[in-house]
């Protein structure tokens, strides 16, 4: 599910990703728990969200772009999965119809909430204002005379200029995260001692650092041989080298930030019982595929997802989800992460980000040139082709894609809210009281996770990737089409 601002099935969004895109995890899926972590809202993000989407165009079928999903699925007869001896059974001894907190607990949901928020905002201004501070007192010239002052070699200029620049933005929007951390410790979402989350900041840097530093280079490769359809050919520069990092993350980069085991060393019936699901929902991931993350050793987040592609793909359940949860809700929390494969989210998903990166590169283009012709001077920054210019074009993108959220979260919250109702139509039948065992997971998220019992509407418009928890555990208690003599939207069973 998509890297901003979402909820825990909302969290069923999260993924332990670097990069933070989680593929934009637009693709898949994106949460409220993204919703509660700091995004890095300077363009590094927004030009690998750029990049990344547009791989997938590439890949994409010939579907119409945006086109209401109605793929269902066709399953046979389903065999009951019921829970263990020693498991509680919630779902028939507190019946839950709407997301309720104690007291306490609403104050500090509430708070916690209103908090990130805050943060959020005060990022995207410490992103906007440092770039804008750099540009103005010509620290990024003088970062590019050093470069230049350094080397005559053009390409070498570039690996000092280009890493310099992202480390000292870095820097400067360190103290925001930090404060994110400490609110986090505060009320008890992280147990990430400062000394590992600091090693695994610097770890996300580096990573960022090579990253930004070979697109960076290619960038300016396309400005120097094409000044007027560089952004184009970038855009198709870049798919190959996405794609290898988009199958190579879950083996690679995740394994540098948890730690990663068969879930079947420790969770045999769990395992089987989701293969179950699966083979229902007509995905093919076979038992050495699923794996168990240890995030209870840095945060008390609750995920399942699936991630990676051919050979790389896989189910990763967090232990907290095990460990805080019933089996049954945990089955439902990987049922809505599998509607996101099943509904084509990923393939969909990239296709419209793709598009919308196109656009935005062009607009970027575009508005370069007219940045340049009245501030160049004043910036010393001279022409496209000057190595400061991309501190100019970091800004226009941060600009456009702040400005883009509502419409990318949009979209979002409706891919998530249909793999809501996959989830729900996926469990129906083999796991007992179903709609209950739904209701109960997002009650239990929302009190572990803090999730905001009622955010304002402009918050939910502009930052949210899925809908509140609040409406999405009403809708899975009250959705029952079998009862009403409906066809499940999804989800159909062969006779």
């Amino acid at each position: 599910m998509p890297s901003r601002p979402a909820g825990a099935l909302e969290k069923l969004q999260s993924q332990p990703h670097v990069l933070h895109t989680r593929h934009a995890r637009v693709v898949s899926c994106c949460q409220m728990k993204r919703e509660k972590r700091m995004p890095r809202q300077r363009i590094a993000y927004a030009l690998l969200l750029i990049v990344l989407s547009s791989i997938f165009a590439a890949l994409a079928s010939p579907y119409p772009l945006l086109a209401q999903e109605t793929r269902t699925v066709r399953t046979p007869p389903p065999q009951q999965i019921e829970p263990p001896a020693n498991a509680p059974d919630n779902s028939t001894t507190n019946d839950v119809n709407r997301y309720t907190l104690s007291h306490d607990r609403y104050e500090k949901a509430v708070a916690y909430s209103r908090a990130g928020y805050s943060l959020y905002f005060l990022s995207v201004l410490v992103g906007f204002v440092v770039l804008i501070l750099a540009l103005r007192f010509s620290f990024v010239a003088r970062i590019r005379d050093f470069a230049q002052q350094t080397t005559e070699n053009r390409f070498l200029q570039g690996l000092i200029f280009i890493p310099v620049l992202a480390l000292v933005l870095d820097l400067a929007d360190l103290p925001v995260h930090m404060a994110w951390h400490g609110l986090s410790l505060h009320y008890q979402q992280s147990v990430q001692r400062w000394g590992s989350w600091f090693l695994d900041w610097s770890k996300a840097v580096l990573i960022e650092l090579a990253f930004l530093s070979l697109m960076g280079l290619i960038l300016f490769l396309v400005i120097r041989k094409s000044p007027r359809r560089w952004w184009f050919y970038f855009w198709l520069a870049s798919l190959p080298i996405i794609l290898g990092i988009f199958i190579l993350e879950p083996i690679v980069i995740d394994p540098l930030f948890y730690k990663f085991e068969p879930l079947a060393n420790q969770q045999p019936q769990l395992t089987t019982d989701l293969q179950k699901l699966t083979q229902r929902a007509g995905l093919q991931i076979p038992r050495d595929r699923m794996f168990l993350m240890n995030a209870s050793s840095k945060n008390n987040e609750i995920n399942a997802y699936v991630t990676g592609l051919g050979a790389s793909k896989r189910v990763v359940i967090f232990d907290n989800t095990i460990q805080k949860l019933t089996p049954q809700e945990t089955l439902f929390i990987f049922a809505h992460e599998s509607g996101h494969y099943v509904l084509n989210h990923i393939r969909n998903g990239f296709v419209f980000f793709a598009v919308v990166s196109l656009i935005v590169l062009y607009a970027a283009y575009r508005l370069l040139h007219a940045m340049l012709a009245r501030w160049g001077t004043r910036w010393k920054v001279y022409g496209t082709q000057d190595w400061a210019a991309l501190a100019v074009l970091m800004l226009i993108l941060e600009g456009i894609m702040f400005f883009s959220s509502p419409i990318i979260n949009g979209y979002s919250r409706r891919q998530e809210h249909a793999a809501d109702v996959f989830g729900l139509e996926l469990i129906h039948g083999i796991v007992p009281n179903s709609a209950q065992v739904a209701a109960h997971a997002f009650q239990a998220l929302g009190e572990i996770d803090l999730a905001d019992p009622n955010p304002p509407a402009f918050i939910t418009f502009w930052m949210y990737s899925h809908p509140p928890l609040a409406e999405r555990l009403v809708f899975a208690h009250t959705y029952d089409p079998w009862r009403k003599n409906r066809k499940p939207k999804y989800v159909k069973e062969e006779k």
